[in-house]
């Protein structure tokens, strides 16, 4: 009895172990596929081949139902495709690098059960690689090879739309795509790169002549004001100048004003005491004549002594300010006379200084050469200098004139030249002068001028 129930416990451990062991536990970087009698319909309403499961655990049945892993890690392939035709029938170099791996969505990982379960690495990345370099030729020649090497991105994502779609008829997904440099045969790539960078030296050297050029306009810009600031800042310094001057005058003019009103005041007070000291004194006569009122005599006196006095006073007073209006009528003549001179004496200034800039320009286009600077002024005023000789004659009335010659000659002429000599001569009046009359216009050649004068 105690054989069957050890018999018995064995046996229901043994169940229960082998029960536990076909509970199997998923990890996370695989997908367990479980095939057999699995049950379940797909979309098109057919039995399930196989049943997917990305984590967790589940119950395999013995004998009817299995189970294998498919790894989730990532799948480098290298895809040197060379030749490729693009749109423009040339031939292209594209080294790349795929990464690739299972998908765990539903409907891709269903098909990586159904078509990659039992397939080692090797053989996936072979099948990858395949489709890879299918589907990247057809991307190439639907593009030219400016789209290729310029807009980089639009490349690639034409290449993952189209390979992404192919890997997952077999259960994968594109991870990532990394491109190497792009080469051609013929060298139409380097070329392009080499029009590039030419392109790229230009613009930047027009940018940095256009910079200069700004830089330059700025600086002249700069110069310009300060050159406004500094004549604004000067021509106020010299408006502040007068303006300083003029109240200065203004200033002296009222000091001047200020001391003759004192003057004059100070004279009408002196005035004004000497009245009434005389009027005090008066009085004191007054009472004198009246206490000696019995002395006709003294008061007749005393009359005759203070009209006498007072006419006296009278006319010092008003030559006193006789004298005084003189005074500042001839002082005021005194100040309008130094100020006309001053004013003559600055015109007269300016004008030599004029003349002085003048003749010394006029030396500076002779060269430095004092007789060349002579005969410039002199060719400037020869024409007024002979219209002024010819001036002197010229209103000379002669009714009549009666030439007797006992010779026989041309005594109408001779007057007429006689007559022109009779003119101060030009070598003359520069030698007084402290001159000398260029070579072109000395006696020799002012006689020839006046004999075709004559003449004509």
């Amino acid at each position: 009895m105690l054989i069957w129930v050890i018999v018995i416990v064995v046996v229901f451990f043994s169940v229960v172990a082998a029960i536990l062991s076909r509970y199997r536990k998923c990890p996370s970087d695989k997908i367990m596929v479980i095939y057999g009698k699995v049950g379940g319909k797909d979309g098109t309403g057919s039995s399930l081949a196989a049943k997917c499961l990305h984590g967790g655990a589940t119950f395999i049945w013995p004998v009817i139902q299995s189970f294998q892993y498919l790894d989730l890690t990532p799948i480098s392939i290298s895809v040197d495709l060379k030749s490729a035709l693009s749109k423009q029938n040339i031939r292209i170099d594209v080294p790349s690098k795929f990464t690739v791996g299972i998908s765990t969505e539903p409907a891709i990982m269903q098909n990586a059960a159904e078509r990659l379960l039992g397939l080692k690495l090797s053989e996936v990345q072979e099948l990858s690689r395949d489709i890879i370099f299918g589907q990247l030729r057809l991307v190439i020649a639907t593009m030219e090879i400016e789209e290729i090497n310029t807009d980089r991105d639009k490349f690639l994502s034409a290449v993952s739309n189209n390979v992404e779609g192919e890997l997952k008829k077999i259960g994968l997904r594109l991870i990532n795509v990394n491109m190497t440099d792009i080469t051609d045969e013929s060298g139409y790539i380097t070329a392009l790169g080499k029009e590039a960078a030419a392109k790229a030296i230009n613009d930047a050297k027009i940018s940095v002549a256009e910079k200069d050029r700004d830089g330059n306009i700025g600086a002249a810009n700069a110069e310009r004001d300060q050159r406004i600031q500094v004549s604004s800042a000067n021509a106020a310094a010299v408006k502040g100048e007068n303006d300083s001057r003029m109240l200065i005058a203004e200033t002296e003019a009222q000091r001047r004003e200020s001391e003759a009103e004192a003057n004059r005041k100070a004279t009408a007070a002196e005035r004004v005491a000497e009245a009434k000291a005389l009027e005090e004194a008066y009085a004191a006569q007054q009472e004198a004549e009246v206490a000696r009122a019995k002395r006709e005599e003294a008061t007749m006196e005393a009359d005759i002594i203070v009209k006498a006095e007072i006419d006296k006073r009278r006319a010092e007073i008003e030559a006193e300010a006789s004298a005084e209006r003189l005074r500042r009528q001839a002082r005021g003549e005194a100040d309008a006379i130094f100020a006309k001179m001053e004013a003559q004496a600055r015109g007269s200034e300016e004008i030599l200084i004029r003349q002085a800039a003048g003749l010394v320009k006029i030396m500076e286009a002779a060269g430095g050469n004092a007789d060349a600077a002579v005969k410039m002024m002199i060719a400037d005023k020869l024409e007024e200098l002979v219209k002024t000789q010819v001036d002197a004659i010229k209103n000379l009335k002669i009714d009549k004139v009666t030439v007797w010659d006992g010779e026989g000659k041309n005594a109408a002429a001779g007057f007429a030249r006689g007559l022109m000599k009779s003119l101060p001569p030009l070598n003359d009046l520069f030698n007084m002068a402290g001159l000398t009359l260029p070579g072109f216009l000395a006696p020799g050649k002012t006689e020839e001028l006046s004999e075709i004068k004559e003449n004509s």
